[in-house]
Order: structure tokens, then sequence, then C-alpha cells
């Protein structure tokens, strides 16, 4: 179980987090944490709204939310932070329970593996502190069930003993927080879900606030870059602040051993060259499953267990790690059939468009 304190409040509850699901091979361009990323992010990580870079519709709203709770010396309601990994669910959790003045409790979902664990963490809870529980979507349904009544009434019920003696004792919960954070939305009860006030969905960064957080990130590391050199690594950082500053730390290792330790334009293009990382940020696998689609299947459709097999990677680590950027910057789509590829994918590999649509199916493709 992990401490986390921030200023203004004593101890806080033990509890360990849990690292995101991490894909089979591990890419430079994923965007899930590694035990690795660990020690950066925390010196990456800023502790106030007014440091974190980018989400600004969400930054403003949360200011709202942070100051009306400090004035009626109230929680701040339950927050739902959803999206995928590496764009700072984790560092927005540390900055309110900062904000507040409270201290942040950390967990994860699959840590809590029973209703005592749940109690002895909710029993630990200060006034207005703030519990961060991490992929929350895996909570067991008996310890959702048991967290209903401390989020809505700050109670719980402990069962004390066991078979004819056993006694139930209700115990009030001093006044709290949940922040969740969760890649899977769609794997949220509706019960759990109605019962957060607030649900951010956090969007992929534009280069232009990528590149704010590589030169801040850069002056942390004590690294010199140049903005030609920061907007290049800001562009093949596929919207992810994770993925800007592990690539940040990945060239400035080629700046110090191939150059003068500076990292400018060339030497940045040479570093992503070196990782095999193009300019719109797609990998070896993401070629490759362009690739796929695109030589062997005519463009598609073609079924995501078809992609499975050729690959030689689990369906879920298509679904869940290779698939969303390629999908969000329209290099491939989704239809009832499967998977095709669009004219920015065939463009992206130099191939020439098809004349027609799929070759199974006669319908025209994202063209």
């Amino acid at each position: 179980m992990a401490k986390s304190k921030v200023p203004g409040r004593g101890s806080s509850a033990t509890s360990r987090v849990l690292d995101e699901p991490v894909a089979a091979a591990e890419r430079v361009v994923e965007g899930a944490r590694r035990s690795e990323d660990d020690k950066f992010d925390r010196l990456f990580r800023p502790t106030s709204l007014d440091d974190y870079v980018g989400q600004d519709k969400h930054k403003d709203n949360l200011r709202v939310f942070v100051e009306a709770a400090r004035r009626r010396t109230e929680p701040l309601d339950h927050i739902l932070l959803c999206g995928p990994p590496g764009l700072g669910k984790t560092t927005l959790a540390y900055i309110l329970a900062h904000e507040m003045g409270v201290t942040m409790h950390t967990t994860s979902g699959p840590a809590i593996e029973h209703k005592g664990a749940l109690a002895g963490l909710l029993t630990n809870l200060q006034d207005r502190d703030v519990l961060f529980i991490d992929e929350i979507h895996r909570l067991t349904a008996s310890v959702e069930e048991s967290l209903y009544p401390a989020i809505e009434s700050y109670t719980i019920d402990v069962m004390m003993g066991e078979g004819p003696h056993a006694s139930t004792i209700h115990l009030a919960l001093r006044p709290f927080s949940l922040v969740g954070a969760t890649t899977r939305t769609g794997l949220l009860t509706a019960p759990l879900l109605s019962r957060f006030g607030y649900v951010m969905r956090l969007d992929f960064y534009p280069v232009e606030d990528l590149l704010k957080i590589v030169r801040r990130s850069a002056k942390l590391l004590g690294v010199e870059i140049h903005d030609d050199g920061a907007l290049e690594i800001a562009k093949r950082s596929r919207g992810t602040p994770r993925v800007a500053n592990r690539l940040l730390r990945r060239v400035s290792d080629f700046a110090l051993v191939l150059g003068n330790g500076r990292i400018d334009r060339q030497i940045a293009v040479e570093s992503c060259e070196r990782l095999e990382i193009d300019p719109a940020g797609l990998d070896e696998m993401d070629r490759r499953l362009l690739k796929v689609i695109i030589d062997s299947y005519q463009g598609g459709p073609v079924g995501v267990d078809t992609l499975a097999a050729a690959l030689a990677e689990p369906r879920d680590t298509i679904e869940d790690v290779y698939e969303p950027y390629l999908l969000q910057q329209g290099f491939i789509g989704r239809t009832p059939r499967g998977r095709i590829a669009t004219r920015k994918g065939y463009e992206h590999l130099g191939r020439a468009l098809p004349s027609h649509g799929p070759a199974s199916g006669g319908q025209p493709a994202l063209f």
C-alpha cells in the first residue's frame, strides 16, 4: 500500500497502487505506466491546477468545485476521471487533494480484495480527505456494494464474528471525497457511475500543450532543449504526456552520448528514427497492424480475432493497446464486419488507394 501526503493534514492510510495493465511488449509510445516511470512521474507531477497543462475546460470547472467546497468547509464532491492511460488522471487526483489542503489515500480496484480491506481504508480517513481508487472498474461486486453507503451517507456496516454469533456494527465515517480513475468507463456499473457528482473525461493533448509539457520536463531534468527539438518530441508523443516525458528521457540519452547534450531537431529526429517512432507517433507495431489490414486483407474489413492471430498478439492487446490511437487519429476504422484501413492509413504507408472498397464487400472504405 502506498502512503501519500499533501501539505495540511496528518497521517495517511496505507494502500498500494497497482500498475495499469501493460502491453505484452513494452513500447516507448505506450501510455500505460511502467515501473521505470514512477520516479519520473513524481518529478514531473505538478502540484496545483495552475501548473497543470491542458484540459482547460475541466480545470476551470474543478477550480469552481474546489473553491465552493472550501467555502462551505465540506468535502469535494465525488469525481470520476476517465480516459486512456498516461493523460494525468492520478496527477489530477493529487492536485485536488493539494488544492483542498487534505491528505490523499491511494489504492486500486484489485487491491481492495474484500469488505474488510475497504472498511480499513475508510475508517482511517480524516475529515474531507481524498480517497483515490485507480482502476475502479475492477472492484469486486461485494466491495462495490459496500462502497455505496460509504459515499452516499458516510456509513459502513462491518461484520463481526462468524456463524450464529456474528453481528453487524454500523460505523459512521468522516466525510470524504472519492476520486475514481478508469480507462474502461464502459465496465463501470450504472449504480456506481450514478454516484459520482462529476465525470471528467480526459482528452488526448494537442501538440501545443505537449510542447509546454516537454519544455517544463526538460527544465526539471536539467536538459537543454531547443524549441524545434521539443516540438519534434511533442509531435511524436501521441497526444499523451507520459509518452512525451518518456520520449524526452530517451532522446536526452541519445543527445548525451551522440551529441553535446543539447536536444535540437536533428538529434530528436535521429533518436526517434532509432526508436522506430515515425513523425505521426506510430511505432513498428502500429505499422505492422496497418500493413496486415492493407497488404494481407486488401484494406479490410478484417475481424479483430484474425488480426490478433496474424500479429501473434492477444485480442485484448489489439483492442486496448494498439487500436485506440490508430482509431482516434483516423488511420483505421471500425465497421460491423471488422477493421478497415482509411485513406490516411494508405497514405501513411505510401500505398496506392484501391479503386473500390474492400474486395469482400465492395463497399467504399473510409476514403
